[in-house]
């Protein structure tokens, strides 16, 4: 007992003397910090961290088609015979404050030249602590409409982007500059409503105020304008969770992007879709497998083109007209067995006919299978082929490759 109390005794006195050394060689930053700045209280300073990921996707393969991009509409699908690298994206986040997380994503990729391209693909606040189940997100984002648009390419199902977002969006996707408010709803079952307010000028915002929607309605293009509230881009959106069983989940949304376009005063465009998406996974699913689920959107897009002049020949009047455009796509996944998925998906286009006859706005038809490995969740290799009906030009056959490979940090995929 004695030998005990002493070795105790001898433990506190150690931690006392370490404590007093730690203390003297600590220096005294407060006789150094001028009287006037006030120091941040732990609780408000920004944290020493950031979360940091680079992820690479490579596309390799052939099609029938020459002009590959004629074929191939979005931005980040292969673009050439060979080898094509469609998207490198730096992604960063972290913790701002109690209050705020702040995004990233930086894009680098090549052209059909091998030429490099940079963009700032979104960056943006999201807020952490708004009552009322609110949340405010605000910067440069993709619009969260439907299912696909506001995923990355990394987080793909397949190699390319559905030829309805192609055709409503343009080949980089519905994003822009402004805010989103969404609203948790207070319901047994998961329930959001979102609204967004975004600038409807710029590259981005392909069917509104555009410099590339002379491809929808032929006319010229003049210098867009946002001189009201009504010159903005709006964004709703709800969609609602269910689940049907201990194995079985469905989601369904409804969302709308109404604006002005360019192709004259007081012209309007209004696109509407629904979405639903349903999987299925056994309570005994190991690494999350087997599972089966089923994606399906639809679009339609009303766009009011104004009396305007040929874009090709000025002395030319193309007349008042509203074009209509439809389509949806169809995606069937099934994990087989850990790391390997089987995937199936349906494209279908169609445009009522309008003055101005546009190969972007022809029906067409894709039917694409693929397979896909994940060695890990570090990487992927996938093969898919695309059957291209296109009824204005003829039939087409693709087979691609793609691999993909990440490095550091990277969020969740979304459900």
């Amino acid at each position: 007992m004695r030998l005990l109390a002493t070795t105790t005794n001898l433990s506190v006195a150690a931690m006392l003397c370490a404590a007093q050394l730690t203390a003297q060689q600590t220096p005294d930053t407060t006789a150094t910090t001028p009287d006037t700045v006030q120091q941040p209280s732990a609780t408000a300073r920004a944290p020493t961290y950031m979360n940091i990921g680079l992820t690479a996707l490579v596309d390799a393969g052939w099609s029938t088609e020459r002009d590959v991009p004629s074929l191939q509409l979005g931005d980040h699908d292969p673009r050439v015979r060979g080898f094509t690298i469609p998207n490198t994206e730096l992604t960063l986040d972290a913790a701002v404050d109690p209050y705020f997380k702040g995004f990233s994503n930086i894009v680098f990729k090549l052209d059909e030249g091998g030429e490099t391209g940079v963009e700032l693909e979104e960056a943006y606040l999201l807020t952490t602590s708004l009552p009322a189940n609110l949340q405010l997100k605000l910067g440069q984002f993709f619009t969260e409409f439907g299912r696909q648009n506001p995923q990355h390419p990394h987080s793909w199902a397949f190699v390319d982007q559905p030829l309805v977002l192609n055709r409503m969006f343009g080949p980089e996707g519905l994003r822009s500059q402004g805010m989103r408010l969404s609203w948790l709803a207070p319901t047994p079952f998961y329930t959001e409503a979102m609204l967004g307010v975004m600038n409807s000028v710029g590259g981005t915002t392909f069917s509104f105020q555009s410099d590339e929607s002379s491809e929808i309605h032929g006319g010229v293009v003049p210098e867009p304008a946002v001189e009201s509230l009504g010159d903005m881009l709006l964004v709703p959106r709800i969609a609602s969770s269910f689940e049907l069983t201990g194995t079985q989940t469905v989601l369904l949304g409804v969302s709308a992007a109404l604006g002005p376009n360019n192709s004259g005063p007081a012209a309007r465009t209004r696109i509407f879709g629904v979405d639903a998406y349903y999987k299925w996974k056994p309570s005994a699913a190991q690494q999350g497998f087997p599972f089966v689920s089923l994606q399906v959107e639809g679009l339609a897009r009303r766009y009011e083109a104004a009396e305007r002049e040929a874009a090709e020949d000025a002395s030319i009047l193309l007349p008042n007209e509203t074009l209509r455009d439809r389509g949806w796509y169809g995606q069937l996944l099934y994990g087989i067995r850990p790391r390997i998925v089987a995937g199936l998906r349906a494209d279908v286009v169609s445009s009522d006919e309008a003055s101005f006859a546009s190969e972007l706005r022809s029906d067409r038809f894709r039917l694409s299978p693929n397979v896909t490995w994940y060695p890990t969740e570090f990487s992927k290799i996938r093969l898919q082929y695309n059957y291209d009906d296109r009824k204005s030009v003829g039939t087409d056959h693709s087979v691609w490759m793609q691999f993909e490979f990440l490095l550091g940090a990277h969020a969740s995929h979304k459900f």
